[in-house]
């Protein structure tokens, strides 16, 4: 989710879904306002998700049977296609040296429309070593993508913003480098519209998301799917430890970590910083989300028929995973937190495993990633991988 400017009040004229909804004739008196682009029935959108394939919910009791149904039906609404064999055949070029690793680009084919660019870093040292697939976040910010976590020693221009973006997120630090000086690999590759893939203009996001469905395809599926692919393509090098390989993100990136989790068996834990909710407690007058534009990244159109958000992102368990939210986060209200973290944990639970997740909400915090952040973080990553 991106941190654009708030949401403004507007109006909404759509008094003839309330009229329909209770039996009742239509006329212009009738017309209701409301906060942001919301029906004025809403509320019995709402009321109708009742999220039937959720764990505890579902009339599959037995775990393994019912993450198999749940990751199908996600697989389902994706709308692009689940196996793409198409050969990685990576291209490393931008060969240098950082304080404790080597940097490089790569580039690869993540599905068989498009190669994708990307930089991979690798301590010093023998392997293999555990690994991490850093994704990046939104932010209304397109002409850097991957930048935003990995130092870009190849673009002084590109060099300008990211470390502007490090100041304003990431306590002036590019996560990425200090994994690698921490002894991890790191992949780190742009999404569809960002850096070497864009830039993609914030008011063209909606118009490219209807492209895609008009042509039986998703934009959220086709990021969702190449995560996937990126995955398997890091724990499959020779220099990686294929049983520690971890998803880290914030914002966008912190939905794409544990959806990766949920989709692939390749990812050993996830950690998500900044992105977690209940649906129904997201989709309130404000909210940035219902701007649409960004959003798009981040639907799949149909799947609240069957499952919350958290009981998505609960597909991985019982692996490792930890939840980091700001207590002044605006893009999150509280409680749409605490409903997704009671869920998850509620999971867990179940699974004799409730040490495996870690839920925390930082009080005086908002939308950001900082340095005390990711000191907890890395050294989660130490304990479980």
């Amino acid at each position: 989710m991106d941190a654009h400017e708030a949401l403004g009040r507007r109006t909404f004229v759509v008094g003839a879904g309330t009229a329909l909804f209770a039996g009742g004739a239509v006329s212009g008196a009738e017309a209701a306002v409301v906060d942001g682009p919301l029906p004025d029935f809403h509320p019995a959108l709402k009321d109708a998700l009742t999220f039937p394939l959720a764990w505890g919910r579902s009339p599959l009791r037995d775990f393994r049977a019912w993450r198999r149904a749940a990751r199908a039906t996600v697989e389902e609404h994706l709308l692009v296609e689940r196996q793409d064999r198409t050969p990685y055949a990576p291209e490393f070029t931008d060969r240098a040296q950082g304080d404790g690793y080597s940097r490089e680009s790569v580039t690869v084919s993540l599905t068989r429309y498009e190669r994708v660019r990307g930089v991979l870093l690798t301590p010093h040292g023998r392997g293999p070593f555990p690994a991490v697939l850093l994704l990046h976040d939104h932010g209304a910010r397109f002409d850097i993508g991957k930048e935003k976590l990995v130092r870009p020693w190849y673009d002084d221009t590109r060099l300008a913003s990211a470390r502007a973006w490090a100041d304003k997120y990431f306590s002036g630090r590019f996560v990425g480098d200090e994994l690698a000086r921490r002894g991890y690999v790191v992949l780190c590759l742009d999404a569809l519209g960002w850096g070497d893939r864009g830039p993609l203009a914030y008011e063209q996001q909606q118009a490219l998301a209807s492209n895609f469905y008009n042509l039986g395809s998703s934009l959220a599926g086709l990021m969702a799917r190449e995560d996937q692919r990126a995955a398997a393509f890091l724990a499959g090098l020779d220099r990686v430890d294929a049983r520690r390989v971890a998803a880290v993100g914030f914002s966008m990136g912190a939905y794409r970590a544990w959806q990766t989790a949920a989709l692939s068996d390749d990812i050993a834990a996830a950690a998500s910083v900044c992105w977690m909710t209940g649906l129904k407690e997201m989709m309130v007058p404000g909210n940035n989300t219902l701007r649409g534009q960004s959003a798009y990244y981040m639907l799949h159109p149909g799947l609240a028929r069957h499952l919350d958000i958290p009981d998505v992102a609960s597909i991985a368990a019982p692996r490792p995973m930890l939840f980091f939210n700001g207590g002044l986060d605006t893009l999150f209200p509280a409680e749409g937190v605490r409903v997704a973290h009671d869920k998850l944990r509620a999971v867990w639970r179940s699974r004799h495993a409730e040490e495996r997740i870690r839920t925390k909400t930082w009080p005086k915090l908002g939308h950001v990633f900082t340095h005390q952040m990711q000191d907890e973080v890395f050294s989660w990553l130490d304990d479980v991988l």
